[in-house]
């Protein structure tokens, strides 16, 4: 399952996103906004990656207007990476080399066709493992060693 959320800056790009799911029959939980009244990302970044984080959802897509600030936010729970992904390259190599599990999108930055594609390469990405696995235990120590 993947959880998604969103600021009001994304909740149109969001809306979209939950369509193109929908066509393709892949379950998800919106964690909100649910219009376009002002609100601050911070709540939403933190439902869906406590969600990611606790193993209740697989992954999460988090949308404002830079992806930046709900990048910030998903990292600071156990066992998120999260990254902020522009094109279709980046959500291939940071799924594949580093195993994000939380994409963050930037509404301002893309066109919903754009969004969708990047969100299609992303899910269909196969993590390498081996060598690259050996860089994501070194970041769950680093988690257990800052992370209380």
């Amino acid at each position: 399952m993947i959880a998604i959320g969103c600021d009001h800056g994304g909740y149109k790009l969001k809306e979209e996103i939950k369509k193109y799911l929908e066509e393709i029959d892949l379950e998800y939980k919106d964690f909100g906004t649910y219009n376009e009244e002002r609100t601050d990302y911070p709540i939403y970044a933190k439902e869906v990656a406590k969600a990611v984080s606790s193993g209740k959802c697989e992954k999460g897509i988090l949308i404002c207007r830079s992806g930046h600030g709900m990048s910030i936010v998903a990292n600071k729970f156990k066992g998120v990476r999260a990254a902020a992904i522009t094109n279709e390259d980046d959500a291939r190599f940071a799924k594949a080399d580093d195993n994000i599990n939380v994409m963050t999108l930037g509404a301002d930055c893309m066109e919903t066709k754009e969004a969708i594609r990047i969100m299609r390469t992303w899910i269909a990405t196969e993590f390498k493992g081996g060598r690259y696995q050996e860089r994501i235990d070194m970041i769950e120590e680093i988690e257990k060693e800052n992370m209380k």
